[in-house]
C-alpha cells in the first residue's frame, strides 16, 4: 500500500470514528472508551511480545489515559449509591496495574486489566437496551 493510499485510509477511518462519536449516545460513548482501552492493551501486549519498548509504552499510556481521563472522569458521584466510588477505585487499581505492566513487561497484569475491563464492558452492553437506562439518558440530555 502506498503512502497516499495508507494516508487516505487513515483519514477515512478517523472521519468514521469522529462521526460515530458525534452521533453516539452517552452509553455508546462509554462502550467506545472500553473498546479503546482494550485495543490499547492488546497493542501493548503485542509490543511486549515483539520487544517493542516504545510502542508498549505508548499503548499503555493510551490505555491509562482512556481509563483515567475517559472512564473515571465520566463517573457520576451525585448518585446516592456506592457504584461510582467503587468504579473509581477499580479504575485507579487498573491504572496502577498498567504502570506495573509497563515497568516489568508483565503480561499477567495486562491480562488482569483486560479481564476487568471486559467484565465491566459486558455489564454495560447488557444494560444498553434497558428501557430505564434509555429513559434516564434522555432525561439527562434534555436537562
Amino acid at each position: 500500500m502506498s503512502f497516499a493510499t495508507s494516508h487516505a485510509a487513515q483519514t477515512y477511518a478517523k472521519v468514521g470514528l469522529e462521526t460515530s462519536v458525534v452521533t453516539a449516545s452517552p452509553h455508546q460513548l462509554i462502550l467506545m472508551l472500553y473498546d479503546g482501552a482494550l485495543l490499547a492493551i492488546a497493542k501493548a501486549s503485542n509490543a511486549i511480545q515483539q520487544k517493542q519498548v516504545a510502542e508498549k509504552g505508548q499503548a499503555i499510556s493510551q490505555a491509562i489515559d482512556i481509563i483515567s481521563n475517559g472512564l473515571a472522569a465520566s463517573l457520576d458521584f451525585s448518585a446516592a449509591d456506592e457504584l461510582a466510588n467503587r468504579l473509581a477505585a477499580l479504575y485507579d487499581y487498573m491504572c496502577r496495574r498498567l504502570l506495573h505492566a509497563n515497568l516489568h513487561d508483565d503480561q499477567a497484569a495486562l491480562n488482569e486489566v483486560t479481564s476487568l475491563l471486559g467484565e465491566i464492558k459486558s455489564a454495560w452492553e447488557e444494560i444498553a437496551d434497558d428501557p430505564a437506562v434509555l429513559a434516564h439518558q434522555k432525561n439527562k440530555v434534555a436537562a
